[in-house]
């Protein structure tokens, strides 16, 4: 008990006030209060230009319950100013009120001590979205610092971190609140709130990001009805960045983001998800150094696959794996190779050998009679030493076709070379009758 007032319990929410038509008869000592009968619920929708000085509000466990709505409200109007961090002594006591007030915030919706209603949760994200959607300062590539090197710069601190650190407090204590209705939530937090929210991964701040990233993650998880739209939308902000922009700050946050959600998705795996990890379509072709990085993620991936969902994605996979297996770079090859180390790819191979050994025979063979690395070289003679032991009459097939293939090859190679030679002899026959003609 404080000041004659009971502290609310946690079922309690704080209603906005039943307009009635006798005046009140609560008197309180405060400029802002208006007297006579009880005014319509305050919103933000009629939030004031800073004036230039902000009052002092009384906290919200101090006043009655049917006074907190407003009151709460206000709060909010408070927390809507925005100021000048570029000089420190500037409006410094009303920055004071307002991060004394955004932590009074943080602390009501942390303790769950009162529940809020819809309108107030409307009120709030409009406040938190006032703060925290702004233009970021420009990178220092942007103000013609490009020659210096990103590690070596000094990393950026943003003044106005004392308010915003607490936006973002509140924030994420409003998303993973057990008071917090996922319902009416969603209907606040939605695409529009989320892009704007992706938008400042591009952030200097790296405060900001880890924010950002424990932010976006707690939405990902709590509202399952946005998970496909916050994939696709990291997913175009890569697309951006590769094809783009080749600069954004947060990549490396969204790949955590990313790396957690992977790892969280179900077996059997949905269609969504195997459309999401279509690593294939995007699968590097100059870049050797991203080619060995690409077969290191599937080897990982293919260790929690199951035999039916490998069967469904082994033909172009092995395709692709052959590809790997001839490529002049040798660690290319040598990473491909190493799959074959994996017990569990193993077994997969070995259960669907029928289709995967004819793919991948002439990679093998074309390594073993001409790769120019002598490890290639070796690893190959044990994959294919391998596959004999596996199933000796499959790999005799094999083997016959392919020396089948290369026989038809050198017939072709001989048919085109004798094409050739009679096309000379008949330019040369041509070139003398040309030259009798002229004599």
């Amino acid at each position: 008990m404080k000041r004659g007032h009971r502290k609310p319990s946690k079922s309690e929410a704080i209603e906005p006030p039943i307009p009635t038509s006798s005046a009140s008869n609560v008197t309180v000592n405060h400029a802002s209060r208006l007297a006579g009968a009880t005014p319509l619920p305050v919103t933000l929708a009629t939030v004031p230009q800073y004036p230039g000085t902000v009052e002092v509000l009384p906290m919200l466990r101090d006043v009655p319950l049917s006074d907190r709505h407003n009151l709460f409200i206000r709060k909010l109007q408070i927390c809507c100013f925005l100021f000048d961090f570029s000089d420190t002594m500037k409006s410094a006591r009303e920055k004071e009120i307002k991060r004394q007030t955004l932590a009074e915030l943080v602390d009501l919706v942390q303790s769950g001590s009162c529940k809020m209603n819809e309108i107030m949760q409307e009120e709030l994200i409009k406040m938190i979205s006032v703060n925290i959607f702004r233009c970021l300062p420009p990178a220092p590539h942007e103000n013609g610092s490009e020659g210096g090197d990103p590690e070596e710069d000094e990393m950026f601190m943003d003044p106005s971190w004392h308010h915003l650190q607490l936006v973002y407090e509140l924030l994420l204590k409003y998303v993973v609140s057990s008071e917090t209705d996922t319902k009416i939530a969603k209907k606040y937090l939605d695409h529009s709130f989320v892009l704007k929210l992706l938008d400042l991964f591009d952030s200097e701040d790296m405060r900001e990001r880890e924010y950002l990233k424990t932010i976006l993650h707690r939405i990902y998880g709590r509202f399952m009805v946005h998970r496909p739209f916050i994939r696709n939308a990291i997913n175009n902000i890569f697309y951006r960045f590769i094809f783009e922009t080749e600069r954004y700050n947060g990549i490396g946050e969204l790949l955590e983001i990313l790396g957690s959600i992977i790892n969280g998705f179900a077996l059997p795996m949905k269609e969504e998800h195997k459309l999401f990890l279509g690593v294939l379509k995007y699968w590097p072709v100059t870049n050797c150094g991203k080619e060995v990085l690409f077969l290191g993620e599937l080897e990982e991936i293919l260790e929690f696959t199951q035999s039916a969902e490998f069967q469904r994605c082994m033909v172009p996979l092995f395709r692709q794996i052959g590809r790997s297996l001839n490529s002049s770079h040798f660690q290319v090859a040598e990473r491909a190779l190493f799959w074959w180390n994996n017990e569990h790819i193993v077994g997969l191979i070995a259960e669907n050998r029928h289709v995967i050994l004819p793919i991948i025979f002439d990679a093998l063979e074309k390594n073993i009679r001409g790769h120019w690395n002598q490890a290639i070289v070796g690893l190959s003679s044990n994959i294919r030493r391998m596959f004999l032991e596996m199933d000796t009459e499959l790999f005799e097939e094999c083997q016959r076709q392919y020396e089948e293939r290369q026989a038809r090859a050198g017939e072709m190679e001989e048919q085109r070379e004798l094409n050739w030679k009679r096309l000379e002899e008949v330019a040369a026959q041509v070139t003398s009758g040309d030259e009798m003609v002229s004599v």
